[in-house]
């Protein structure tokens, strides 16, 4: 299997790779990082093979107060329009949206915790979510939600959420929810998020998300499985 180079961008210190850095250790892979909180320096794209795209608290649109969004957008879509495998989770999947052209936009409602996803029908033009359930909790903890961008398949969606995942030219994904999610991770984003835990339908208390970690193994096993999906894909070019 080929050693790939991958490089991930963070918006803030807790919400990093979680299990996918395990992944990457595992398959021996080289991993490189542009931490925006503390400098905006990118790598060369002839100097990677893939790009992971992380969550964050602010939306795509805050180019006043976070003015490092503009190149990150345009590192994005150069990234994509070469050819690269490319991951957005949570504020990375509403990136992708956004330089694909689609709308990136407040959701009737927030969706933060241990919540169920359904698979779609158009899931089964790919077989990237092969052997998955057609319904499952993840790990939410998002406010936007985004248009589906033209020739993207729609792979899941929720009660209140249309569009929680896309798969585009098969090697560009976005995912709304936190597959990667782990116990350390989750804590984290509960103690830096604590001022949006107001209960409701669709936002669980942080005693609740906290006690939910039977499903941490399970997304985890998922999100190994998208990555040696894309891996493979990336071996086939």
């Amino acid at each position: 299997m080929k050693k790939l180079s991958i490089h991930t961008l963070l918006h803030v210190p807790f919400e990093g790779l979680g299990c996918i850095e395990n992944w990457i250790n595992q398959n021996n892979h080289t991993l490189s990082c542009t931490r925006f909180y503390e400098n905006s320096n990118l790598p060369e794209l002839e100097e990677i093979d893939w790009l992971i795209v992380m969550g964050g608290p602010m939306s795509v649109g805050d180019l006043n107060e976070y003015p490092w969004l503009s190149e990150e957008k345009k590192f994005i879509l150069q990234a994509i329009a070469s050819g690269k495998t490319v991951i957005g989770i949570c504020l990375g999947s509403q990136l992708i949206a956004d330089v694909l052209g689609s709308e990136v936009y407040p959701n009737k409602q927030k969706e933060i915790g241990w919540l169920d996803i359904f698979s779609t029908i158009e899931s089964s033009e790919t077989s990237i979510l092969k052997g998955f359930e057609s319904k499952f909790p993840v790990f939410h903890w998002h406010g936007d939600t985004f248009d589906l961008p033209t020739r993207a398949i729609r792979l899941f969606e929720s009660e209140t959420c249309l569009n929680q995942a896309f798969l585009y030219k098969e090697n560009v994904l976005g995912l709304q929810f936190h597959f990667e999610v782990t116990q350390e991770s989750m804590k984290q984003m509960v103690i830096h998020g604590a001022n949006e835990l107001i209960e409701s339908e669709t936002v669980q208390s942080a005693e609740k998300i906290l006690s939910q970690t039977e499903f941490i193994e399970s997304n985890n096993q998922k999100m190994f499985h998208i990555l040696d999906y894309l891996q493979e894909k990336t071996s086939d070019c």
